[in-house]
């Protein structure tokens, strides 16, 4: 009884130091452990929240800027306007020829939200504009708001081709109206003689659109500064327009005077403001955001104590546990013992019988291990993969938008009857466009459909180039995807002719060549720089010239992803002489 009563002890001994270093350590080193990880992710997960949305403002940002560039394009490329402003320059009835450009600036004030004001500069000097602040005819409301004179401002943005972004100035006040504005200029170009310098013209639009952009939230504040450290935009600011930082400054200036403005806001806490930015390479502009990392900090800490009271209340559950196992277990070993002796002198019937009084932490285990295992394995069979949608990339909106725009105009400004057969035009190529965009057509619908585009464009642009389109009959019938010409054929026409006074010749060849039909896009246009079609042939597509080549990337891309590597591309192109494209795709690919 002795010898037995010494087992005894020894095991009771042995079990509840295992149990020491098997369940006391590694409760308190996983919940350490945890809590930390949970801290880190959770600050990584705000950071990386964070910088999206910093990411998606910038998107938004260019995107929106890029839509009221339109604006300015109409105004700085309409043959009327030009004419206007020549005669102005000329001294030719300047109250009748002021009053006639000013209505037909009013007549595309109303084609965007937020637009406060159009105005020409013309290169006599002249200021013409329509304002909606203010009912002068010889001050605008916003001028004096910006630190550039009217001279400084002509002669900045009449020095090149580019859009030029003036950012928000002090505060404009007119009676009960007050507001800050930006402004996008552009020079006035006539076409005929492009290097002529005839004015230029600014769109002012109101900061509340950055804003609306910056989509400032209850524990986050967006804000702009631009290159010049001057603040352009922020929620609940009085320093809009002024200079927060010097244009030097270093990271640690920066951060300082963003999470001053942050905190004069009163929109965010005083304490524990962390700072995040990205620089808008279009604009130039620094997107920051100030967010009040408080709650996170409190709810660390709270999950901190959590974790101290789970662990004590772990600890003194397994020391309870463990001492009535051990006793339980201790108590019963002496009848495992013997079935397990009966086994080994050859009784192989002998089996322990089950026993619910008994606490056999093998089977304890094991029954535990087996249900768990059961749970996991139905858990891991009802799973699936999430299926992966693809995006089909769609028509360029800016196209629709300036044909809207075009329409508007049209309709505002003069009374021709042609509006409606271009509204019937457009009804048809939105109703082929927007059903099953990705669909498979024949070519002579998608032929009929791309006439209806280019007679769009040529209303739009008064018939400034000359359309040919030549599509051997054999091939009618054939199958091609829908939409997948049109960006092509966008590209030649906006940006092909684009400085080339020359009559504007557009090209277009369909024919069959064994099993491939090829295609050929040929203008006569100012044509594409020799490394720049290098890269596009390899698939490098860079933004040169305020221009990004999107359209085409994403034509080319859609090409290859429908046909593989059955599909060839290939541009040619030169300076002052033209571009082709060349597509070859395969007629045996399903679609015949």
């Amino acid at each position: 009884m002795r010898e037995i009563s010494f087992d005894r002890k020894s095991i009771r001994t042995r079990l509840i130091m295992a149990f020491v270093v098997t369940s006391f350590l590694p409760i308190v080193l996983v919940n350490i452990v945890s809590y930390y990880n949970t801290a880190r992710l959770a600050r990584q997960n705000v950071e990386s929240m964070t910088n999206a949305n910093l990411e998606q403002t910038r998107v938004s940002l260019d995107v929106w800027l890029d839509s009221y560039e339109d604006i300015l394009f109409q105004v700085y490329t309409d043959d009327d306007i030009v004419e206007l402003v020549d005669k102005i320059n000329a001294g030719e009835d300047l109250a009748n020829n002021r009053q006639m450009l000013r209505k037909t600036l009013r007549g595309l004030f109303y084609t965007k939200d937020y637009v406060k004001s159009i105005s020409v500069i013309t290169d006599s000097g002249e200021l013409v504009f329509y304002d909606q602040l203010t009912a002068s005819t010889t001050r605008t409301s916003w001028m004096d708001s910006i630190s550039m004179s009217q001279a400084e401002l002509y002669h900045e943005i009449s020095s090149d081709n580019k859009t030029h972004l003036i950012p928000t100035g002090n505060e404009v006040v007119f009676g009960s109206n007050s507001c800050y504005l930006f402004h996008i200029g552009h020079r006035i170009i006539d076409y005929r003689d492009v290097d002529k310098q005839c004015g230029v013209v600014l769109v002012s639009i109101d900061e509340e659109l950055l804003e609306e952009i910056c989509s400032t939230t209850e524990n986050g504040l967006n804000f702009i500064v631009d290159r010049e450290g001057q603040l352009v935009s922020c929620v609940g600011s009085a320093k809009i327009g002024q200079a927060i930082h010097g244009k030097d400054a270093g990271e640690a200036e920066k951060r300082a005077a963003y999470q001053q403005i942050a905190m004069e806001t009163e929109l965010l806490g005083e304490t524990q403001l962390s700072i995040y930015s990205v620089h808008d390479e279009e604009t130039g502009w620094e997107i920051i955001r100030a967010t009040n990392q408080e709650e996170l900090i409190q709810a660390l800490r709270q999950q901190q104590q959590l974790l101290v009271f789970i662990i004590v209340l772990s600890l003194c559950a397994v020391v309870i546990v463990m001492f009535d196992q051990v006793s339980r277990m201790t108590g019963s070993i002496k009848k495992v013992v013997e079935t397990m002796r009966k086994a080994g002198r050859g009784d192989l019937t002998i089996r322990v019988t089950a026993d619910k009084t008994r606490p056999t932490e093998i089977e304890v285990i094991a029954e535990e291990f087996n249900s768990m295992m059961d749970k996991m394995k139905k858990s891991v069979e009802t799973q699936k993969n999430a299926e992966i949608a693809a995006l089909e990339a769609q028509i360029n909106p800016h196209f629709l938008y300036n044909t809207l725009d075009t329409i508007n105009w049209m309709a505002i400004d003069k009374d021709e009857y042609e509006i409606s057969n271009m509204i019937a035009t457009l009804a048809g190529i939105l109703r082929y466009g927007i059903s099953d965009s990705n669909g498979i057509v024949k070519i002579k619908d998608e032929v009929e459909w791309l006439k209806q585009y280019i007679f769009l464009q040529q209303t739009k642009l008064k018939n400034s180039f000359d359309c040919h389109i030549n599509v051997e009959p054999e091939i009618m019938g054939l199958s091609i995807h829908k939409l997948l010409l049109q960006p092509f054929i966008e590209n030649a026409i906006l940006h092909g002719f684009e400085g080339v006074d020359r009559t504007h010749i557009l090209q277009m060849d369909m024919g069959r060549d064994e099993n491939r039909i090829v295609i050929r896009i040929r203008d006569n246009g100012c044509g594409i720089p020799e490394e720049t079609v290098r890269e596009m042939n390899a698939g490098i597509f860079r933004k040169t010239d305020n221009k990004n080549h999107i359209g085409m990337e994403n034509a080319i891309t859609r090409i290859h992803m429908y046909y593989g590597e059955n599909a060839e591309v290939k541009i040619e192109s030169c300076l002052e002489q033209g571009t082709l494209i060349k597509i070859s795709i395969p007629v045996d690919s399903g679609m015949a």
